[in-house]
């Protein structure tokens, strides 16, 4: 079996990282079986690499090794360019086309991208996968291959599945055996490395001296974040051997080629939403909407006990929860408050007096009050008493706490606490 810096070698592969080699490593042992491989790691890391390893070293290194990028290839046309097509299949089919899998029979086929793949097609590849049949479009011959599958993908398969992007029984066939590439990020020892493998690489090119970073230029690079991994490393490498006249880089020359340099700082982005996360704005609109209908219904029912009784010292008395519950009035508020829930009250009255025409019938006298009952939404209510069990519940029963998250005062907090007897 050969070895793993024999392999790098071999194949150019620069670092020395330990998940690197580990990923090296696998694509050796696996090399000379059949088994199905799924390469994984952001764009940019050097996925192509591992399939013309296993191919290399495998015992169909002598058929063919055909790349086959699956984001690049329009929907409409991918199962004519995979499995080939009949005359007349189509439009623009003017004559019969043998697809990759039946020209690399006996060879390895590398799925760049696989994630890409329509579902249509996804269907077509499991059954390569499982018993290496397949049928040109247009075609109703069953046809056989002799393939081994070797795909990569930069897609976070189990977000695909969930999605329904990605066939989940697609997804097990191809990952027997899965390799991940570490991101350039990771592999801090290895950054300068490869930028000196680069920078001698386009002196060569250009016919120019090598260019050389000073030791700050080497520690920003170092630090940088590299989102675009080794692809961004080498193109900013022949960059800087192209633009710059200097030949020693110093980091003040180097951060001019690094782009946002001073955006780079860690975030926590959560992959998951929580039940609780009021940034959606359904939620946010539902929140507005419980307050509002039960002020409103409340209002209602007050100012009917005030227009019926017509003494407001009685009504108060009568209705002292209904009106703490509306001016969110503690146990701890002294009287005075009191007498400004009254005043209230009272304006309320007449601002409903003055509402109502002169002469009511019997009928209608108290119409817009009949309609409480009516407009009240259950489902609204129980989604409001979910929402505050759950923000009591993660702030251990702290008030304040709970009612900044609902984006509620306190006071209101307290009310519904009571209004929901929790």
């Amino acid at each position: 079996m050969e070895s793993v810096q024999a392999t790098k070698q071999r194949f150019g592969i620069i670092g020395n990282d330990p998940k690197l080699n580990r990923a090296i490593e696998k694509a050796i042992q696996v090399a000379p079986t059949d088994i199905s491989v799924l390469v994984t790691g952001e764009s940019g890391v050097g996925k192509e690499s591992i399939p013309k390893i296993i191919h290399s070293l495998s015992h169909r290194k002598h058929g063919k090794y055909i790349a086959v990028n699956c984001g690049a290839i329009p929907e409409g046309t991918i199962d004519s360019e995979l499995f080939g097509h009949e005359k007349g299949a189509f439009t623009g089919a003017t004559q019969t086309r043998s697809g990759y899998f039946e020209v690399a029979d006996g060879g390895t086929i590398f799925l760049d991208e696989v994630g890409e793949l329509p579902l249509t097609t996804q269907v077509r590849l499991l059954r390569v996968l499982e018993n290496g049949e397949f049928i040109k479009v247009g075609s109703s011959k069953v046809q056989k291959t002799d393939v081994r599958i070797v795909a990569a993908t930069n897609v976070n398969m189990f977000e695909a599945i969930k999605k329904e992007k990605f066939r989940e029984d697609l997804y097990y066939r191809l990952s027997t055996v899965e390799i991940n590439l570490p991101p350039l990020r990771e592999r801090k020892e290895d950054i300068h490395l490869l930028f000196r493998k680069f920078a001698s690489d386009f002196a060569t090119k250009y016919k120019m001296p090598t260019i050389r970073l000073d030791e700050e230029a080497t520690a920003l690079l170092e630090q940088y974040h590299w989102s675009g991994n080794i692809r961004q490393l080498r193109n900013i490498a022949e960059q800087i051997s192209v633009l710059e006249q200097t030949r020693v880089i110093t980091g003040k020359s180097l951060h001019g080629y690094l782009p946002n340099m001073g955006s780079n700082l860690p975030a926590v982005i959560s992959s998951s939403k929580k039940d609780s996360d009021f940034s959606n704005e359904r939620e946010i609109l539902y929140k507005v909407l419980f307050d509002m209908k039960n002020d409103l219904n409340d209002l209602k029912k007050l100012t009917m006990e005030l227009m019926q009784s017509g003494n407001s010292k009685q009504v108060q008395k009568e209705n002292e929860g209904l009106i703490r519950k509306i001016y969110g009035d503690d146990e701890e508020e002294d009287v005075a408050y009191e007498d400004s829930q009254e005043e209230e009250a009272r304006e309320i009255l007449q601002i409903q007096a003055a509402a109502t025409p002169a002469t009511p019938t019997a009928e209608d006298k108290y119409h817009f009050a009949e309609e409480i009952e009516e407009e009240e939404t259950l489902s609204l209510q129980d989604k409001e008493l979910e929402l505050i069990k759950k923000s009591l519940e993660r702030h251990r029963g702290k008030r304040k706490a709970a009612a900044d998250e609902l984006g509620i005062s306190e006071r209101t907090l307290y009310r519904k606490i009571k209004q929901y007897d929790l």
